[in-house]
This record gives C-alpha cells, sequence and structure tokens, in this order.
C-alpha cells in the first residue's frame, strides 16, 4: 500500500486526464474511478470523484473537486527525457492536445497542470556548475521547448 500519493485536483475531468497521461509516459495507468457516494456540489451521486492513476512510476489521485481552486506553476510533473526525439515526442503530446508552451522547457496540458520535460544534457549541464553550467543557463532561458543540439554546444563552449 502507498503511503504517499500526490493528490490533483481537477474541475470534472480527472478521468480523461489520467487516461491522456497513462497512454503518453510510459510507466504510467489508471486505476480505480471512484464514484461519489452521493451529490456535491460540483457533481451528482455516480459522477467519477477520485481517480486513481501512476505518471511514470508516482502514484496519483486526480479529485474532481469543481472550478474553486486552479493549478499553477507551483506544481510541476518533471519529465527527464533521454534525447531530442523524446524531448519533442512528451512536448508534442501535451501541447498538441490543447496544452500550451510556456519557457525553459515548461508547458501546460490543457488541464492547466504544469509540466516540465527536461532533457538529463541540461540536468547534467548545470549540475557541473562552473562557465559549462552558466552557458547551458544562459542557453537555456530563451528557450521554449529545450534544444539538446543548442546545449550540448553551450557546454561545449
Amino acid at each position: 500500500m502507498t503511503t504517499n500519493t500526490i493528490c490533483v485536483w481537477y474541475e470534472h475531468d480527472a478521468e480523461e486526464a489520467a487516461r491522456f497521461y497513462a497512454k503518453t509516459f510510459p510507466q504510467s495507468s489508471i486505476g480505480a474511478v471512484i464514484p461519489a457516494p452521493g451529490d456535491y456540489p460540483d457533481g451528482k451521486t455516480g459522477d467519477a470523484l477520485v481517480v486513481e492513476f501512476t505518471v511514470v512510476g508516482i502514484p496519483c489521485i486526480g479529485l474532481n473537486g469543481g472550478a474553486q481552486f486552479k493549478h499553477s506553476e507551483a506544481f510541476s510533473f518533471q519529465i527527464a527525457t533521454a534525447d531530442q526525439e523524446e524531448t519533442d515526442r512528451y512536448w508534442n503530446a501535451i501541447v498538441g492536445n490543447g496544452g500550451q508552451e510556456s519557457q525553459c522547457g515548461w508547458c501546460k496540458d490543457k488541464w492547466g497542470i504544469s509540466w516540465q520535460i527536461t532533457p538529463r544534457v541540461l540536468t547534467d549541464a548545470l549540475a557541473k556548475g562552473g562557465d559549462a553550467a552558466r552557458r547551458a543557463f544562459a542557453a537555456m532561458m530563451p528557450m521554449r521547448k529545450i534544444d539538446v543540439a543548442a546545449i550540448e554546444a553551450a557546454v561545449r563552449g
């Protein structure tokens, strides 16, 4: 039994979001869909209230709680990618499914959840510190989707 689960608030589309995540990311799946036992402010008896799902091995619960609370970049899923192909695949899946681009490798899905699609080459460059990290950071700052070749070139100097 999992003792720590991320709870993500949705207006009413938790199941749709969970199904999208399950088909988009490896080690992702949808579990139980728990109906509401009674009417509530944003739904009726029998509506999906809680959706259990996993995103890249992380257990989550989607709560269909209504429009009371909104998402912000203060919470995001960070997906480490191996190369440009994987970066493009996840970025394009999120943005192409009604999401929106942001900057520095961030985007939002159509439900307002923030995602960081981060190539490992960028994380490794920043961890090196020094001039290589500064160059990689400067190269990243104007980017939307991360360009792996540009980060590698910046690290080389």
